[in-house]
């Protein structure tokens, strides 16, 4: 990977960086695991892009099953983990959106894309990459024209991602987990 093509890292969070609670939402810190090698994987790419931002649906904050301070507690504590490991987070943007509300903030919708722009203003999709385990995440990043990446194990959306698939959806790569997307950046002499 060259990593002057690629600027900018868009993170899913639940199944990418940390463990996801299938039909659950991680509501506070002691039920938030991350992913095997996360943290290896994002001191990797802390040396390899100019931004990494973390983009996540949260309606658990909708559905009032957490609050705004719980999330904000649970990403300060991932942040210094992530630093202390040698990583880094330079924004975390999320949607608390129930997924029934219309014009909602949630991906695949631009709005955390566009905020983070806004915020980050030398931020080009087109040299950016995002990497999530859902449709709604790869349908994010293709329709702002980013590399997508799949991170496979979120099997209760097989069945909609092949439909997805047959609708024109594009992934350009697949990997087990986040660790094997920056082994693959370690490894490959190919650019993305």
């Amino acid at each position: 990977m060259n990593p002057l093509l690629y600027h900018t890292l868009f993170l899913d969070r639940d199944g990418v960086i940390n463990e996801r609670l299938p039909g659950d939402y991680v509501a506070q810190w002691s039920e938030f695991q991350f992913t095997p090698r996360a943290l290896e994987a994002l001191a990797f790419f802390a040396n390899h892009f100019q931004y990494i931002i973390v983009v996540t649906n949260q309606q658990g904050i909708g559905k009032g099953q957490m609050s705004e301070t719980q999330l904000a507690e649970i990403h300060q504590k991932m942040i210094q983990e992530i630093v202390v490991a040698g990583g880094r987070i330079d924004a975390i943007y999320h949607c608390p959106d129930l997924s029934s509300v219309p014009n909602n903030c949630r991906k695949p919708a631009p709005a955390m894309a566009l905020k983070a722009q806004a915020d980050f203003p030398a931020i080009d999709f087109q040299t950016s990459i995002m990497v999530g385990d859902s449709v709604s995440d790869l349908e994010f990043g293709q329709n702002l024209g980013m590399y997508t990446v799949l991170i496979e194990g979120k099997n209760d959306e097989l069945d909609k991602l092949e439909r997805a698939l047959a609708n024109r959806l594009q992934i350009r790569q697949r990997f087990a987990s986040l660790w094997g997307f920056a082994e693959y950046c370690q490894t490959s002499n190919l650019n993305l």
